[in-house]
């Protein structure tokens, strides 16, 4: 499948919020963290504004989190944030694999502590 699916969080904006504030703090360990951004392709949006963002360029099933940082043999990181048992849909598992598949580093994740240690472990190149 080239992506693995890990933890069990409570509740995704949550869970998201504080991958993101764990990375803003160890940062300082690992100044690439700094590059660590959110894809807002998510959420419930008025119908005009959906369809604006559409013609931008946004697309259903992109990962929610991008590292833009190369470790061999990848060439950046992206994850996928769940809530409890939700899986991807079609439309995400199409996206993680085609991304897999050009050489990014994909991963589903559920709780912000074992995404950040997946996070540690791409950094450090054990992937």
């Amino acid at each position: 499948m080239g992506w693995a699916v890990v933890g069990a969080g409570v509740s995704e904006h949550l869970v998201q919020a504080a991958l993101f504030d764990w990375a803003q703090r160890a940062a300082v360990t690992y100044p690439e963290l700094e590059l660590l951004f959110a894809i807002p392709n998510g959420g419930h949006r008025h119908l005009s504004v959906a369809k604006k963002l559409k013609k931008e360029g946004v697309r259903a099933g992109v990962p929610d989190i991008f590292l833009p940082v190369a470790r061999s043999p990848y060439h950046g990181l992206f994850i996928e944030m769940k809530f409890k048992k939700n899986g991807p849909t079609k439309g995400q598992r199409l996206w993680l694999t085609n991304l897999s598949i050009q050489g990014y580093c994909c991963t589903l994740q559920r709780d912000w502590e074992e995404a950040s240690q997946f996070i540690v472990s791409y950094l450090k190149g054990e992937l």
